[in-house]
C-alpha cells in the first residue's frame, strides 16, 4: 500500500446501507498514507455522519457545495484538480444515473464532472436495482467514458435476502485504487 502515500483520494459517499463501510475505507486509506479528502451526498449523511469520517481521515468532510466553511466550497474544480483518483463507494442507482447523464447537483458530482482524474465507481444496492435494465445502461455509459466500476458482491443485502449487491470488501477497493494509480 505504499503507493498511496502522498496520494490525494476523494471519496465520494453517496445514501444507501454501504455507506457505513465507507469508514473502513476511508481509515484505511489514511493509514496508508493518503491524504483523503471526503464528499459525502446528503443522502449519505442520514446513514454515517460526516463526524466519523472527519475523525478517520483528519480532514474536513464536504456535504454542502454552498458551505462557505468549507476549504473546498469557492472552488469545487481545486478538489477535483487535487484528486488523483476519485472512488465513489457505495455508489447508489441514484448517483449513477446523476452521473451517466452528467448531472451535478451536489458537490460530488460536481467533482466529477469538473475532474480529469480516474474515477472508480463501487455500486451498491438492492440486487433488482442493480439488475435494472436503467442501472445497467447508466454503469455502461460510465465505463463507456472511461470509469472503472468494480462489480458488486453476492451475498446478504440489507432487505436480508441474498443476490449481487454488496459493496466489496475494503481490500477489494483498495487492490482496485491501487491499479488504477499504477496506470
Amino acid at each position: 500500500m505504499t503507493m498511496l502515500k502522498n496520494k490525494t483520494i476523494v471519496l465520494g459517499i453517496t445514501g444507501g446501507i454501504a455507506a457505513y463501510k465507507a469508514a473502513d475505507l476511508a481509515s484505511k486509506l489514511t493509514q496508508a498514507g493518503a491524504k483523503v479528502e471526503t464528499v459525502m451526498t446528503d443522502a449519505a449523511t442520514r446513514f454515517i455522519t460526516p463526524l466519523t469520517l472527519r475523525n478517520l481521515t483528519q480532514r474536513p468532510v464536504v456535504t454542502d457545495m454552498y458551505e462557505l466553511a468549507s476549504e473546498w466550497s469557492e472552488q469545487h474544480v481545486a478538489l477535483a484538480e487535487a484528486a488523483d483518483v476519485i472512488v465513489i463507494a457505495p455508489a447508489t442507482a441514484n448517483t449513477i444515473a446523476k452521473l451517466a447523464a452528467g448531472i451535478a447537483d451536489d458537490m460530488l458530482g460536481c467533482v466529477v464532472l469538473a475532474t480529469e482524474s480516474p474515477v472508480i465507481v463501487a455500486p451498491a444496492m438492492d440486487d433488482v436495482m442493480y439488475r435494472n435494465s436503467f442501472t445497467q445502461e447508466n454503469i455502461a455509459k460510465l465505463k463507456a467514458r472511461g470509469f472503472t466500476i468494480i462489480e458488486p458482491e453476492y451475498g446478504r443485502l440489507a432487505s436480508g435476502k441474498m443476490g449481487q449487491g454488496r459493496l466489496p470488501d475494503t481490500p477489494e477497493i483498495i487492490k482496485v485504487v491501487e491499479e488504477v494509480l499504477n496506470g
